[in-house]
Parts: C-alpha cells; sequence; structure tokens
C-alpha cells in the first residue's frame, strides 16, 4: 500500500456536528489536499493542551499512553489511516518494542494525539487520501458559485480556514450555510 505523510494544520470547532470539532490534515505538495475528520471533544482538548504546550496537573490519558509505552521500551514509528468503513476512519499504531514491529487498532484521533507526542509521522493510503481529501475550498481556483454547491466537510472546512485568517463576515455567512443545510436534511 503506498503511504502519504500529512501534516495536521487546523482543530476548530465542528458546525457541521455541534459539540464535536474538526481536525484538517494537509497532504503533500502540490495539491495541498485536505482531510476533515470529525472528533470527540476530550481527543481534541489533549491535542490542543499538547500543541500549545499547555501542562496538566495530572497526565491526561494520552500522556500516561505515551508513558506506558516508554516504560515498556515500545517507539511509535508512525500511525497510518487505512481505511473508511461505514463513514468511519480506521488507523493502525505502528509500534517497535525491542526491533520488533507491533500494530495496534486505533480511532484516528487517538492515534494523532500520540503521534503528535511522539513526533511520528501521520500517513494514510494514499488511495483513500486521494478519494476523500479535498481540494482546499478557499482556493480562487475553485471557488464555485454558491456556498450551496458545497459539501458539510467542505463548509466546515471553509469556515475553519476564514476563521483561521479573520474572516468573520465570510465566516458568518458560511456558519448560516451549514445551519440551513443541516436543517433541511432533518425535514
Amino acid at each position: 500500500m503506498a503511504l502519504l505523510e500529512l501534516q495536521l494544520v487546523a482543530l476548530n470547532d465542528s458546525e457541521s456536528s455541534p459539540g464535536n470539532f474538526v481536525l484538517i490534515l494537509e497532504g503533500p505538495p502540490p495539491l495541498r489536499k485536505r482531510l476533515p475528520i470529525i472528533i470527540g471533544v476530550h481527543e481534541a482538548q489533549s491535542i490542543a493542551l499538547y500543541m500549545e504546550k499547555l501542562q496538566t496537573a495530572r497526565p491526561l490519558t494520552h500522556d500516561l499512553f505515551v508513558q506506558t509505552l516508554q516504560g515498556l521500551r515500545c517507539n511509535l514509528i508512525r500511525i497510518c489511516i487505512h481505511q473508511l468503513i461505514q463513514h468511519v476512519y480506521h488507523c493502525e499504531l505502528h509500534l517497535e518494542q525491542n526491533g520488533t514491529p507491533l500494530l495496534i487498532d486505533a480511532r484516528p484521533s487517538d492515534a494523532i494525539a500520540l503521534a503528535i507526542r511522539f513526533q511520528a509521522p501521520i500517513m494514510m493510503d494514499a488511495h483513500l487520501f486521494e478519494e476523500m481529501g479535498m481540494l482546499d475550498p478557499t482556493s480562487p481556483t475553485l471557488l464555485r458559485g454558491s456556498l450551496w454547491e458545497y459539501s458539510l466537510a467542505e463548509l466546515d472546512m471553509m469556515l475553519v480556514e476564514m476563521l483561521a485568517k479573520e474572516d468573520y463576515e465570510r465566516a458568518a455567512k458560511v456558519r448560516d450555510i451549514i445551519q440551513q443545510k443541516k436543517a433541511r436534511a432533518q425535514e
């Protein structure tokens, strides 16, 4: 299986899945396609705290797992997002202990929380990324006539980008379209 290395580029509230967060992974140049993954609040908090280099009074679950692996002389070599089954991504931790490779099934959110702590690469099956990755919807070459033409995932990613650029007026329009699309889907 051919693999691509992805970079974690954004983490924000998910408008399409309230109460959750959207994590944005970016592929290699030249296209720099992006992959949004919806994750839970606890995983998002763990990732954000580590990325911001904030200390907690007691170790979080991911920190405890890192300490456990290190105590067992296990090294995280990489994580690999390798399947999408019923709209759920599946991931593996590729570990090595005393020269012996080990694979452990994991949720991508947990695997990414560990990968950033170990500074291990975030890999993805190239065919899966080609199929599921999206070109940056804010790119001038991709702008469509109407926001209604974008999927919820594309709108979520666009909203994250606009908020990062502090373009609050356009972000509010995107947020409104997301809410309207969700309301129509529930009818």
